[in-house]
């Protein structure tokens, strides 16, 4: 496995585990599962209503706490001060960890500074280990940038071969944030796995399409949270260390880049 260094000195594995639609036993098999088989980064959020599987999942693994990184979430019902503080009690309550590594304000809400704030005091109160947005756009970081005190170690946006937005990457981790993505299989908004360009560049090298496609993304230097069910493409997803792309098919991926949201963000 390999790291991101975060702003503030923490490492963050470069391939995590998405839960977004995992539900009940399934999601505690899953989790439990992917732990198992190597991942250490898992991703949740209160939005998914999943975090209570998602601990019991941990603790299933049986693996030390301290190995582990997991991410969570808050969204619009818990956009207020005293919202947002409950919020996180309420994190570390269904998941019966005794901290978060790393938490979100899940979307850019009217309330997405106030919000952040209050991250910033559970964060001084040592409750998570890193805070961090998700979706926010360019305009949108650099408002927070100028009304908060700890900038953000993460944010969390729509990646993936046909919108990389490498350019936004660039100028976050001039301001010291790591961009993570969320769909990096585009969510069946397109055949990824059929693509020609995918195919050949995995055939090349002995992996799939899927493999590929991430691979571009972590060689790039953004953190990837597939999500799957399935143990072999567990197994599949998290092995991208054993092959490098070379600078030509890096390029021939680049120009899938279409350079719009495929979810009507930004």
């Amino acid at each position: 496995m390999e790291y991101k260094n975060l702003n503030n000195g923490i490492q963050m594995p470069a391939v995590g585990f998405g839960t977004w639609d995992l539900r009940a036993q399934e999601c505690v098999k899953c989790v439990d599962q992917a732990i198992r088989t190597g991942y250490r980064l898992i991703d949740t959020a209160i939005m998914y209503g999943n975090e209570s599987e998602v601990g019991e999942g941990i603790r299933r693994s049986g693996i030390d706490r301290t190995e582990l990184f997991v991410t969570t979430k808050i969204n619009s019902p818990y956009a207020s001060y005293e919202k947002t503080l409950a919020a996180v009690d309420q994190s570390l309550k269904r998941m019966n960890l005794d901290y978060i590594d790393l938490i979100l304000v899940h979307e850019p809400y009217p309330q997405y500074i106030q919000m952040y704030r209050v991250l910033e005091e559970v964060y001084r109160q040592k409750k998570v280990r890193a805070i961090g947005v998700s979706n926010l756009n360019r305009s949108l970081y650099e408002k927070l940038l100028e009304n908060c005190e700890t900038v953000p170690a993460v944010n969390q946006v729509e990646c993936h071969v046909y919108y990389p937005q490498l350019g936004y990457k660039t100028f976050l981790e001039q301001h010291g944030t790591v961009m993570e993505s969320w769909a990096p299989f585009t969510e069946g908004r397109r055949n990824i796995f059929d693509n020609p360009v995918l195919k050949q560049i995995a055939h090349d090298h002995g992996k799939t399409t899927g493999q590929t496609a991430l691979k571009y993304l972590v060689q790039n230097g953004i953190i990837v949270i597939p999500k799957t069910s399935k143990e072999t493409r567990m197994k599949e997803n998290i092995s991208l260390f054993d092959f490098e792309l070379n600078p030509q098919e890096m390029n021939m991926i680049a120009q899938l880049d279409e350079k719009r949201s495929l979810f009507g963000w930004y």
